[in-house]
């Protein structure tokens, strides 16, 4: 699967200066020239790509998990994370799911990838993994506390819908929501998730 990288509506020129580099953000400012002929500053944080999977069980079933971070409550989400440097997208994905539930799938549909914001030089891709098959335990990083929570398809679509919280994507979650809504837009959304 050949996948492109979306680009910004707002690329980091080529002259930017990188002026902090962070954990997970960096900053790069750059001259750029207004309207007026004078000369700003301008800057844009950028970070590495994300990746999140929606993964089918065998039976149908959305794996959902409830997961908990140091300083944050618990909270419903998606398998997903960073991508490494010099990780493919699709690898990353695998990786995650892997790590994030000990299971492995046949098949991965990229349903989505955009910039969030214009303002940090970050894509996150969105996957369906299908045919799922656990191959071993989780492997989580010493931030991270997961429990399995598979859901039925209408079960997810009422907790994405009513927490508007699962993977905190805005495209995503817009889709739910129309699909909600609409009859015509829930069948597709079914047929997109359906083994």
């Amino acid at each position: 699967m050949k996948i492109e990288r979306p680009r910004s509506n707002q690329p980091i020129p080529d002259d930017a200066k990188l002026v902090f580099k962070g954990k997970i953000f960096d900053v790069y400012q750059w001259e750029q020239e207004m309207f007026d002929g004078s000369k700003e500053i301008f800057e844009k944080l950028k970070r590495p790509d994300t990746v999140v999977i929606f993964p089918v069980l065998p039976d149908g079933r959305i794996l959902l998990i409830e997961q908990e971070q140091p300083g944050k409550g618990s909270f419903t989400d998606i398998p997903g994370g960073r991508v490494d440097a010099g990780e493919g997208i699709l690898d990353a994905a695998k990786r995650e799911l892997l790590e994030e539930s000990g299971y492995e799938a046949e098949e991965y549909v990229l349903w989505n990838s955009r910039h969030p914001t214009s303002k940090i030089d970050w894509v996150v891709y969105v996957f369906i993994a299908k045919r799922l098959k656990k191959v071993s335990d989780m492997h989580l990083d010493a931030g991270e506390r997961i429990k399995l929570k598979p859901v039925a398809f209408d079960e997810f679509i009422e907790i994405a819908t009513k927490e508007g919280k699962i993977a905190d994507i805005q495209d995503v979650l817009l889709q739910l929501m129309e699909a909600k809504l609409d009859p015509k837009k829930m069948e597709e959304l079914r047929k997109l998730f359906e083994l």
